[in-house]
C-alpha cells in the first residue's frame, strides 16, 4: 500500500481507519481458549478495547474528523523519532534532597506550554533495608540509587504514548478545549530512592545512604508549580510497582501540598499499578538477609525505621506504633481521600517473589500451586474495597507501561476504556453511572482470563501460555484440570 502524496498525519488517520475495521489476530492453544493478540473496537456482542466516546461530537461531522486528525496526529508523534530525546533530565534546585548515594534527584520533563493535565510518572525497581542489601543493590543496580548513571535524556515513546490515550480519549465538545486538551505535560521521577518512595531520612555516616522519596516528589511538585502546574486542572500521579505503593503513600500528601499553597483548582488523582501489597505469610519463612528473602510484614517493619519513612497522618494515627501497615493496599486504601485507580493482577509475580514461591524452574508443588491461588483469593477479596480496580486474573506485573495494556481485559472492558469511564465520572458523577470502574475476574486460577499475557519464563527466555508453563514446573494435567473445577 502506497501512501505518496499525502501528508504523514492523514496516512496515520487512515491507518488509524484500517486499524479500528482490521480483523482480530488470535493465537489458539490447544485446550485454551483464544486469546486476543490486538486491541480491536467493539463489534456486536463484542469485546472493546479502544472506546472512543463519541457523545460530545453530535452537532457536527467535520469536528469529528478533526478530532480524529488531530487524533491521528498525536499517534503519528508517537511513531516519530523526534520522541527519542523528548524529555530531558532537571536536577533539583534543592541540592539537600537527594539519592541514596547524596547525588542530585532528579526527574525528566516534556513540557506543554497550554497544558491543563499533568501526568506524574513514578518508576518502580524493589528497594533496599539494610546496609547489607543496600550495598548489594549499589553493586548491582545502581542507577536506582545514584543520578550519576542517568542519561541527560529519555525516549518519552514508552509512558508518553501509553498515557497519551488515557488523556485524549475524553473528546471534548470544542475544538478550542479539545487542542489544550491534547496537549500534555509528563514528568517521569527515576527512582533513586529505595524506600517505595516513603523517606525523609538524609545520608548518615551509619548507613552511608539517604532514603528521601517521599521529599523528592514534594520538590518535584514544587518546581513544576513554576512550570504551570499552578494553572492545571488535574494532576495525574501514578506510578508502577514500587512507584505503585508511591502513589497510595503520597497521592494525598501532594493535594495537601498544592491546596496549602493556594492551588486548590488543581484536581490531583492516583494511578497504583501493582503497589498493592497484601499482608500474607511467605509461604517459605526467609531470614530477611536479601531483599528477595524477606516477607511483606518484616520488610516494611524494617524499611518503615531504616528510611524514615512518612506514611498520610489519617492512616498513621489509626496505627500508631505500627504505623508500617500503612504500606499495605488493603490498610491505606479507605484512608485516602484523592480519587484513586487500582491497577493490580489477582497473581501479582512480585507478591509471588517476596512469598518465596520459586517459579525460576524445577517442579513447582501442589502446595504451592494452593498458595498461589490463595494469593489470587486475597487479592480479589481485598480489591472488592476500591472503587476503581483493574484486576485481572493473571501471573504478571505491571501493565501501564508494558505493550499489551490495552489488550488485557476484563468481562470485556479494556484498562483504557475503565481508565476512561473514571476519567468521566470524576467530571459528571450522575451521567456514568452504567459506567464500568470495578473490573475484577470472577475465576481465580492462573491465567483463566483469555488476554492474559503470555507467561515469560527467565531460565528458558520462553513465553508459555498458563497450561504450557505449569507443564513445565512438572504439575500434571489432571491436578490442573482438578484445581479448575
Amino acid at each position: 500500500m502506497s501512501f505518496s502524496g499525502v501528508s504523514p498525519v492523514r496516512s496515520c488517520l487512515l491507518m488509524l481507519f484500517i486499524h479500528m475495521s482490521a480483523p482480530v489476530e488470535a493465537k489458539t492453544v490447544p485446550g485454551a481458549p483464544a486469546r486476543t493478540r490486538r486491541a480491536r473496537l467493539q463489534p456486536p456482542g463484542g469485546a472493546e478495547s479502544i472506546p472512543l466516546d463519541l457523545t460530545p461530537v453530535k452537532a457536527k461531522a467535520d469536528d469529528f474528523l478533526a478530532q480524529l486528525e488531530n487524533l491521528a496526529q498525536s499517534l503519528y508523534t508517537c511513531s516519530s523519532h523526534k520522541l527519542d530525546e523528548d524529555m530531558r533530565l532537571q536536577f533539583l534546585k534543592n541540592d539537600s534532597v537527594t539519592c541514596n548515594d547524596g547525588s542530585p534527584a532528579g526527574y525528566y520533563i516534556r513540557e506543554s506550554k497550554s497544558s491543563k493535565r499533568w501526568l506524574l510518572l513514578l518508576e518502580g525497581g524493589w528497594y533496599c533495608f539494610s546496609k547489607h542489601s543496600c550495598d548489594y543493590r549499589m553493586k548491582t543496580t545502581r542507577a536506582l540509587m545514584s543520578s550519576s548513571p542517568w542519561p541527560q535524556t529519555r525516549k518519552g515513546t514508552k509512558y508518553r504514548c501509553n498515557f497519551l490515550l488515557f488523556f485524549l480519549l475524553d473528546f471534548p465538545a470544542t475544538l478550542k478545549e479539545e487542542n489544550q486538551q491534547w496537549e500534555n505535560t509528563q514528568a517521569f521521577l527515576p527512582y533513586c530512592s529505595s524506600d517505595l518512595w516513603s523517606g525523609t531520612k538524609p545520608k548518615t555516616e551509619d548507613s552511608g545512604y539517604a532514603f528521601m522519596g517521599s521529599l523528592i516528589i514534594k520538590e518535584v511538585v514544587n518546581e513544576l508549580l513554576s512550570k504551570g502546574l499552578d494553572k492545571a486542572k488535574v494532576l495525574l500521579l501514578a506510578g508502577i510497582s514500587a512507584g505503585g505503593v508511591g502513589v497510595l503513600v503520597n497521592v494525598d500528601r501532594v493535594e495537601e501540598q498544592l491546596r496549602s499553597q493556594g492551588h486548590q483548582g488543581v484536581q490531583v488523582r492516583g494511578l497504583s499499578d501493582s503497589g498493592w501489597i497484601l499482608q500474607t505469610e511467605q509461604y517459605k519463612q526467609g531470614d530477611c538477609t536479601h531483599v528477595l528473602s524477606c516477607g511483606p510484614n518484616d520488610m516494611v517493619k524494617i524499611g518503615f525505621r531504616y528510611w524514615g519513612a512518612a506514611v498520610p497522618e489519617v492512616c498513621r494515627q489509626s496505627y500508631i506504633g505500627a504505623e508500617w501497615n500503612c504500606f499495605f493496599g488493603p490498610i491505606i486504601y479507605p484512608t485516602i481521600k484523592s480519587p484513586t485507580f487500582v491497577v493490580r493482577w489477582l497473581f501479582d509475580q512480585a507478591q509471588m517473589t517476596i512469598s518465596n514461591v520459586d517459579m525460576t524452574g524445577g517442579v513447582i508443588t501442589e502446595g504451592q500451586w494452593n498458595y498461589m491461588h490463595s494469593i489470587g483469593q486475597e487479592t480479589k477479596t481485598t480489591v472488592q474495597h476500591a472503587l476503581a480496580v483493574f484486576a485481572p486474573a493473571c501471573l504478571a506485573h505491571e501493565l501501564i507501561t508494558r505493550t499489551y495494556w490495552m489488550s488485557v481485559q476484563v468481562g470485556g472492558t479494556s484498562l483504557p476504556k475503565a481508565l476512561h469511564c473514571w476519567e468521566r465520572s470524576l467530571q459528571d458523577k450522575n451521567g456514568m453511572r452504567s459506567c464500568p470502574l470495578h473490573l475484577v475476574d470472577h475465576c481465580l486460577w492462573l491465567n483463566c482470563n483469555p488476554t492474559c499475557p503470555d507467561i515469560y519464563d527467565q531460565p528458558t527466555g520462553r513465553e508459555m501460555n498458563a497450561i504450557q508453563f505449569l507443564k513445565q514446573m512438572g504439575l500434571k494435567e489432571l491436578k490442573i484440570s482438578k484445581r479448575q473445577g
